[in-house]
This record gives C-alpha cells, sequence and structure tokens, in this order.
C-alpha cells in the first residue's frame, strides 16, 4: 500500500504546495488553497489499454529531429462542416480536445449527434452524469441511429479503461470531465488533483493508443473552465461553445488550437430535433427590414477564414441626465469611446452631450478592427437621424487621426456582399492597390477620412 499525503492545491490554477499559502504564490489569488488527500501513483501499475495490440506503439528512445519521417496529417471528417472548420479540417487522430460552455447550452447535444452521424467510426460515449435512458431519449429526439455506438454510463477510469480495452473504440467522448475520478487519488471527483489526473490518463491514452477523445467540461460562474488552468495547456484543442438563451443560435469558437487557426467561428441553431449547422450566417445576422430606419450599417467582417456580414445598430439621443451613457453590446466598450473622441475631433460633432447605444444584431461579438467604419457610419446616422441607403455595406478601420485604414481580405469582403445582393461597399483607399476591381460587379467606393464618408452618405 502506498503512503496517503495531504497537500494544498490552489484552485484558480492548480499549483501544489505542502501547506496552506493565504495567497498563491503562481496566479496571485488570495484564499485559494484547498487541503486534499493525495496518494503517490503505483510503483509499476500499467494502465489497462496498454495491452493493446495497436501497431502505433512509438519508440523511446532519443531521436534526431532530421530522422523524423513526417507523413501527410489523415483527419477525421465528420459530416458537421462547421466542427470541421474549427477543428481546422477535422478530428486528427490521437488529439484530446476540451469543450467548454454554458449549462444547457446544448454541448452533449452537439456531440451526441456528431457521434451519431459517424457510421462507420466505433464510438465510445462515456457519460457521468446521464444514465442510458436519458442519452436514448435524447437521441430519439435527434432522429438518428447508428450501430457503431456506444454507451458506458461510469466514472472510474479504472473501468473506462478496462471497457476501453475489450471495445478498442475508435473514437471517444466523456461528459463529462469534472465527473471522473480515479483510484491513484484520494479525493472527490471534481477536484483540482482529480481533474489533473484523469486528465493526464486520458491524455497518454489518446496519445498512446492514437484515438481521438473529447472532454466536455463545465464552467465557472466567470465564464472560465473549471478547473487548473494546466488542463487547458494539457489539451490540444480548446473550445467554446456559447450562445444567449434568448436566442435560438449557438456559436463554437476555437480558444486553442495545435491543429489549425485559432480565429475559426462555427454557427449553429437550436431546433427541437438538434443542432442545424448555419451554411450561411450573414442572412441571419442582418435583419429583414422594409422600412429605412437610421443608426443603422452593415459591415463586412472576417471570422477566420469565413466572411461575415452583420449589422450595426446605433441610438444616439440628447443626455437627459448630467453624465451621458455608452453602452455597447457585442463590441468594445473602449473602442467605442475611441470613435467617439474621433468623431469630436476630426468631425466636429458634439457626442460629448449624448447617450451613445450600440448593438451588434444577432447576438454576437465582433472582434475584428474592420467594423470601425461601420459603427462611425450607423453613429452619424442616428445622430443625423437621416437613414443610410439599403444595399450598402462598409470594410474599414478608423485611425486617430480619422483616417480609413487598409484592412486585411478585402477581396473575400466585396465577394461576400456582391453575393448577398448589396449595390456598393466602403473601402480604404490604400485597400484598391492589387486587387482587380472589374471582375466585381459591385461599387466599390475608396473613401480616406472620415469627412469624405459623411459627405458621400449625408
Amino acid at each position: 500500500m502506498s503512503k496517503i499525503r495531504t497537500a494544498f492545491f490552489c484552485q484558480q490554477c492548480g499549483y501544489e504546495s505542502a501547506k496552506w499559502n493565504g495567497k498563491c504564490p503562481s496566479c496571485g489569488q488570495w484564499n485559494t488553497f484547498v487541503e486534499e488527500r493525495v496518494q503517490k501513483d503505483i510503483p509499476g501499475k500499467q494502465h489497462d489499454w496498454k495491452n493493446n495490440d495497436t501497431g502505433n506503439a512509438r519508440p523511446q528512445k532519443i531521436i534526431n529531429l532530421a530522422e523524423v519521417v513526417t507523413n501527410e496529417e489523415k483527419r477525421l471528417l465528420t459530416p458537421d462542416n462547421e466542427l470541421n472548420r474549427v477543428l481546422g479540417g477535422g478530428i486528427v487522430a490521437g488529439s484530446l480536445v476540451l469543450v467548454g460552455g454554458e449549462p444547457g447550452i446544448g454541448k452533449s447535444t452537439l456531440f451526441l449527434q456528431n457521434a451519431l452521424q459517424l457510421k462507420q467510426i466505433k464510438t465510445l460515449y462515456i457519460s457521468g452524469e446521464e444514465s442510458e435512458q436519458q442519452i436514448k431519449m435524447r437521441a430519439d429526439r435527434i432522429k438518428s441511429t447508428n450501430d457503431q455506438f456506444y454507451l458506458l454510463t461510469e466514472t472510474s477510469t479504472q473501468t473506462i479503461f478496462s471497457e476501453i480495452k475489450k471495445l478498442q473504440p475508435q473514437l471517444v467522448i466523456v461528459d463529462s470531465i469534472q465527473t471522473l475520478h480515479t483510484p491513484l487519488i484520494e479525493s472527490a471527483p471534481g477536484s483540482v488533483s482529480q481533474i489533473r489526473e484523469t486528465t493526464a490518463e486520458l491524455q497518454r491514452f489518446a496519445k498512446e493508443s492514437n484515438t481521438p477523445v473529447f472532454l466536455i467540461g463545465h464552467i465557472t460562474k466567470d465564464g472560465s473552465i473549471a478547473g487548473p488552468k494546466v488542463l487547458e495547456h494539457m489539451v490540444d484543442t480548446v473550445l467554446q461553445f456559447e450562445g444567449d438563451q434568448h436566442y435560438a443560435y449557438r456559436i463554437l469558437r476555437t480558444i486553442k488550437n495545435r491543429f489549425g487557426s485559432t480565429a475559426e467561428l462555427g454557427i449553429y441553431e437550436m431546433t427541437g430535433t438538434g443542432l442545424r449547422q448555419v451554411t450561411n450566417p450573414s442572412e441571419i445576422l442582418i435583419s429583414q427590414r422594409d422600412d429605412l430606419l437610421s443608426g443603422v450599417a452593415i459591415s463586412a467582417t472576417m471570422e477566420g477564414l469565413r466572411p461575415l456580414l452583420v449589422e450595426v445598430q446605433a441610438l444616439v439621443t440628447q443626455s437627459v441626465y448630467g453624465t451621458p451613457q455608452r453602452t455597447a453590446t457585442g463590441f468594445d466598450l473602449r473602442r467605442l469611446q475611441l470613435l467617439l473622441a474621433v468623431l469630436e475631433k476630426r468631425g466636429g460633432f458634439h457626442f460629448g452631450v449624448k447617450d451613445v447605444f450600440l448593438n451588434i444584431a444577432g447576438g454576437i461579438r465582433v472582434e475584428d478592427p474592420a467594423i470601425d467604419l461601420a459603427v462611425l457610419c450607423a453613429l452619424l446616422s442616428s445622430y443625423e437621424d437621416n437613414a443610410i441607403a439599403n444595399k450598402i455595406c462598409f470594410a474599414g478601420e478608423v485611425g486617430l487621426s480619422g483616417e480609413i485604414r487598409a484592412v486585411n481580405r478585402i477581396e473575400q469582403r466585396i465577394a461576400e456582399a456582391e453575393k448577398l445582393g448589396f449595390h456598393k461597399i466602403f473601402i480604404s483607399r490604400y485597400n484598391k492597390k492589387g486587387i482587380d476591381l472589374s471582375k466585381f460587379n459591385i461599387e466599390v467606393v475608396p473613401v480616406g477620412r472620415v469627412e469624405e464618408v459623411y459627405q458621400q452618405l449625408f
């Protein structure tokens, strides 16, 4: 029997200490240390999956980098194109993917329906929170079946790896990592040491058996994934599933990805039969309106490699109280204050006595600087109470001196605006270099200053 010892762990970052500390020396947080009973690993203990004859055993020796033979990375393509895009082109063999999100947002539904659609892949769905009957009810609601889909309701890693040895699945989904526990650690499931050790065991299994593993994780009240921060460092990919309960749309973002870009975005619509892929998000992010309304401008933005057209709504009113209000939804508030200062200084507009409210329609958050020009035009439209004509969109970054700066991937933005039927797009004059405007049927208007935009629109 190995010796049992007690250690203190920081609940924020997972730092381990032999004694209690008021302040964590790693992350600087106060009163985050909790005591947990820890048992050291048993010498010579071998995990059950190591007996599998996978044929992918790696040589345990030092090797020169020049001797490493690289092959083309093989990915498992799922029927879900949104998930493939976010993962960087499909599921990488031997990868460990962590997915976080609010309770009830649809994490379990998303991966259950994807697993059921992989007809040729033997999939093991491990649930520590729901019974087989509950998962069956969700599968019936999704209206999808798969003879290669297997369920296991278990929380002990020792039992899980024993069943994995028998089944030898090609894909493993764990829902959720906070419910698992290992007999090597003497603490409750969900504690820092349990999460770290169970994730480490699944990581070793994924790498040594070349089997992709998806971990569904809980999040805390401040939106971060529950458990130590080292959990996000251990995995290959971290996905965030987010959305508003008042909207039917869900967004799957990439926070970390060792096999692709971290700027990709997947959009889904929650329906009664599961999550539906939104192949053309520009159509849902632009409201269908018949009347011209002031304070509305359309921006051609980019999320990763995907062009999107989003609607910017602004409301500028006379301030009733002493201090003017500044409220932004889906847009950086400090960036809004910067654009208001540019309009004050360079355009002579008196926003200092006005309440300003800004909203990005559709419930999404945009960080692309190319949305600046549309925000500025929406503010001017509401200030003048003069609507911007239909079928006009904008793509440009606004500098502190009032100049319209060039943005990247301008041809994709113009092509997306043309595809959705827009007649005119305002871009920076510095974006004209190197692009052939003759291949577009949309009118491209180059502008260099804020004053030029105001003169052409109003």
